[in-house]
């Protein structure tokens, strides 16, 4: 049977796993408690090492569950120092015995509001790019977050902790996980954020192609190719290539001749690959901007601004701690994101939100040197956060904090519309042991 979701995609049977029973909300069940991935996180851009990062996660466990929760923060910790085999088998122990985990609270984070939301996740084993990192966000407002991953061919636990909203985490990188939430996200009993029908669309190609003829919007021309017809392109500009599945400017090049083309495909083994138009945004003095833009329910927010002298701008190489006019610009950029960049681009910006059709979401972009929006990625898993170090980016702050507010506003105006096939009379008490 084919329903809808809330936002009024289709929603199909799940086409690998039997159809899911929904969990029991039990209201005292206390999962076991991991630091999670924005703590450790924190302490490695910190300079933490790996040995400093075990040493930190390793305690007494009384049973299986907490023995569960420390081998997943020794998971991350290996993530964190990109020892990935070792994190993969250390997850694959962990969530064997336990899916669910609630992250510990920061002790610095306020607690200002008269009750804290309960927030559950649901997630998908992996890397960090598969799932919305919200944790970076979390730990800085009023939130207890608890996680569920979604394990391929396990069914849900037949009980989780009851909870105000559930955000569906699950990023573009995990089709099948995204197919068997369809179905759960127009039948949960709690409200719901971020709709998988939505973040199934995420691919490049397909986000460039929807973008394509939106008002005030330019998303370079994108196709999808497999390393057969990649071999045999003919060059008539210069094009953007880049392994199916990778981010943060992996295995990303500019390819101008035919033979840089035969030349990149020597340095990798990938089978399907993005390739895209290049547009040279750079402004008039010769440098390269490029923003991060987070929506809130609809609200634009800058997380940062990049300037470089390379055309493929990350924040991490784009050399903005060495920089002091750099970060000066990135400060005046923040401070007049809403009268700016946020005016000049309202019209664009409302026609992506309208075509996107999620809570939550982030852009990369840029402007076109005739002054239209530049879109270059469509994104639910960036990592939205306060980890520069503040003597050299004090602006930031004031920032994140803008940002942390709306997610926390968003949260609490979809836990005012609660509502479901559970009454609060349904959810029992428990533990989880």
């Amino acid at each position: 049977m084919i329903g809808k979701t809330k936002k009024g995609f289709p929603v199909h049977p799940n086409p690998i796993v039997p159809q899911d029973k929904l969990p029991m909300l039990v209201a005292n069940l206390t999962p076991p408690e991991i630091h999670g991935m924005a703590e450790l996180a924190h302490r490695a851009y910190a300079g933490a090492s790996l040995c400093e990062l075990l040493a930190f996660v390793r305690r007494p466990a009384r049973d299986q569950a907490e023995e569960a929760a420390m081998a997943l923060d020794a998971s991350l910790a290996h993530r964190m120092h990109f020892e990935a085999r070792a994190a993969d088998a250390l997850q694959a122990l962990a969530l064997a015995q336990c899916a669910v985990f609630r992250i510990k609270p920061d002790a610095g984070a306020a607690r200002a509001s008269k009750r804290t939301l309960r927030v559950l996740a649901l997630a998908a084993p992996g890397d960090l790019m598969v799932n919305t990192p919200i944790g970076f966000i979390t730990r800085y407002i009023d939130v207890r977050l608890d996680v569920l991953f979604v394990r391929p061919g396990c069914p849900l636990p037949q009980c989780l902790p009851d909870h105000d909203v559930a955000f569906f985490a699950v990023s573009e990188s995990d089709p099948s996980t995204l197919a068997r939430l369809l179905p759960l996200f127009a039948a949960w009993p709690r409200p719901v954020l971020n709709d998988p029908a939505a973040i199934a669309r995420l691919s490049r190609d397909v986000v460039a192609r929807g973008l394509a003829g939106l008002a005030g919007i330019h998303a370079p021309a994108t196709r999808r190719l497999e390393r057969a017809a990649l071999d045999g392109l003919s060059l008539e500009r210069p094009l953007l290539v880049r392994p199916v599945g990778t981010h943060a400017g992996e295995g990303l090049d500019m390819i101008e001749h035919d033979r840089d083309l035969a030349a990149y495909l020597q340095t990798t083994d990938a089978a399907e690959f993005f390739v895209t138009e290049f547009v040279d945004y750079r402004g008039p003095d010769g440098m390269f901007r490029k923003y991060r833009v987070v929506f809130v329910d609809g609200e634009p927010l800058l997380c940062h601004m990049a300037v470089s002298r390379h055309w493929m701008v990350h924040y991490l190489n784009a050399e903005m701690t060495q920089n002091a006019d750099r970060r000066a610009e990135e400060a005046q950029a923040m401070r007049d994101f809403e009268a700016g960049f946020a005016r000049r681009h309202q019209a664009a910006f409302a026609a992506l939100n309208g075509w996107m059709g999620l809570d939550y979401h982030q852009i990369d972009c840029a402007e076109t040197q005739d002054g239209r929006l530049l879109v270059f990625e469509v994104d639910t898993a960036a990592i939205v956060h306060l980890m520069d170090p503040p003597d050299l980016f004090p602006y930031k702050a004031p920032q994140m904090r803008r940002v942390f507010n709306a997610f926390a506003a968003m949260l609490r105006r979809a836990a005012a519309t609660r509502h479901g096939r559970y009454d609060t009379s349904m959810a029992m008490s428990g533990g989880m042991g």
